[in-house]
């Protein structure tokens, strides 16, 4: 019965005694997978992970490559940077903790476990920065004489390099001209130092520096390029007239850089300012543009004469002068002819102002082979006056009976195509008692 025993033990010693080595062998530790590169912005945590299978008894630690400064054996952290820890789960996950990542962490991070050879694998942190401007380096708000040459630079740092860019804040073209005068319009201008040769006022105004470099966020500065010259005005009518007791308003426009005093000088050089009499008013269109505006109330005869709009910098100082004169104003229309004609009709078509009869009915003597003719009096009315009346005794102020007379002698003569011997002299003593 004591047999089988004994051959259990010698087949238990003879295995405990194969070569320890090969034993070794068959369970070394081994690496489960590559250690995965980190990129991270600065101020993020970052943990990098090593997977290990068939630990055993061995230990992992980290390894700063580049410095070969120890970070952690197993489960104890070794550096004195209170920003790293580590942690594990079972004998399999072995994870090294960055809080608050800084640029000096950046580099090779390897996990090691201590075998014979040992064993390791690396992996990288990078720390990526969002752009900055170096503030020694970037211009601030610059002024310079028109035709000079404005020179302003935007530097910028971070990881990666950042890009600096060019553009005007109101969104217009940025005018290059090089040392020729030809000139390049873009909208956007890319590199760290923007140089504007022969600049103009239109040139003038606010320039956006951006400085981006794929890690948010991007930084914007904003710098004003000032360009000064002496003021200028522009008067759109140097001759103003307006009827007397209307308003009446007079207009100068100014460009000038500084900003000018602009205001308003009558010919007796009393200088306008705004009452009851007077409104004046300065508008700014742009950054260097100005309207001046001169209102006079209720037009007198005393308010006709010259109005000098002055504009003054420290540059020096400019002005024009616009005169204001009266227009007559509208006059009483005399009474139209085709008036007259409608109420002379409106009685009787031969009815005038000595007419003793109350009846427009054709009289005997008339002949009823003459020739009517329509003559309107209004888009409605028209009635049929004789064409020798017409003609010629409608300028005479004549009774109605003398009338008859008149106009039969004038057929007469018409029909003959001479004047009647009769016709001159009963004209004559019609007009002597006319």
């Amino acid at each position: 019965m004591q047999q089988p025993c004994w051959l259990l033990y010698f087949l238990v010693i003879f295995i405990l005694g194969l070569d320890t080595k090969l034993v070794g062998l068959a369970f070394q530790p081994e690496f489960v997978e590559p250690i995965a590169n980190l990129t991270v912005p600065v101020g993020r945590d970052a943990t990098f992970r090593c997977l290990v299978q068939n630990l055993g008894g061995y230990r992992v630690g980290w390894v700063k490559a580049d410095t070969k400064a120890i970070q952690a054996i197993h489960i104890h952290v070794i550096t004195n940077n209170h920003r790293v820890g580590v942690s594990h789960n079972g004998q399999t996950v072995w994870n090294l903790h960055i809080r608050s990542v800084q640029e000096e962490d950046r580099g090779q991070y390897m996990c090691q476990i201590n075998t014979d050879p040992m064993k390791s694998q690396m992996g990288h942190l990078e720390v990526v920065v969002p752009p900055d401007f170096i503030m020694e380096e970037t211009s601030g708000d610059v002024m310079v004489p028109e035709g000079g040459t404005a020179k302003v630079s935007c530097r910028a740092r971070g990881q990666p390099t950042p890009r600096v860019m060019w553009r005007r804040e109101d969104g217009s073209d940025i005018v290059l001209k090089d040392p020729n005068g030809v000139k390049t319009k873009v909208t956007v201008y890319e590199d760290e130092v923007l140089t504007l040769n022969k600049i103009s006022r239109s040139d003038m105004g606010a320039y956006l520096c951006i400085a981006s470099n794929g890690v948010p966020p991007s930084v914007s500065k904003r710098i004003v390029i000032k360009v000064h010259f002496h003021p200028v005005i522009q008067v759109p009518n140097q001759l103003v007239g307006a009827p007397l007791g209307t308003d009446v308003s007079l207009e100068c426009y100014v460009e000038s850089s500084p900003k000018s005093i602009n205001y308003w000088i009558r010919d007796s050089n009393e200088m306008v300012i705004s009452s009851s009499k007077y409104e004046v008013v300065n508008s700014v269109i742009s950054s260097f543009e100005s309207r001046m505006t001169l209102t006079v109330r209720r037009l007198t005869a005393a308010d006709v004469g010259g109005y000098r709009c002055v504009a003054k910098n420290s540059l020096g100082e400019v002005d024009s002068i616009i005169r204001l004169y009266e227009i007559p104003g509208p006059t009483v229309k005399n009474t139209s002819l085709a008036t007259k004609k409608e109420e002379y009709i409106d009685s009787t078509p031969i009815e005038g102002p000595d007419n003793q009869f109350g009846s427009a009915e054709k009289s005997d003597d008339e002949d009823d082979s003459v020739t009517d003719v329509s003559y309107k009096i209004d888009n409605t009315t028209k009635i049929k006056v004789p064409t020798y009346i017409q003609t010629n005794t409608n300028k005479y102020n004549f009774s109605n009976k003398v009338r008859k007379v008149v106009n039969k002698l004038e057929y007469e003569s018409a029909g003959s195509r001479r004047l009647h011997p009769c016709f001159s002299l009963i004209l004559l003593t019609i007009l002597r008692f006319v």
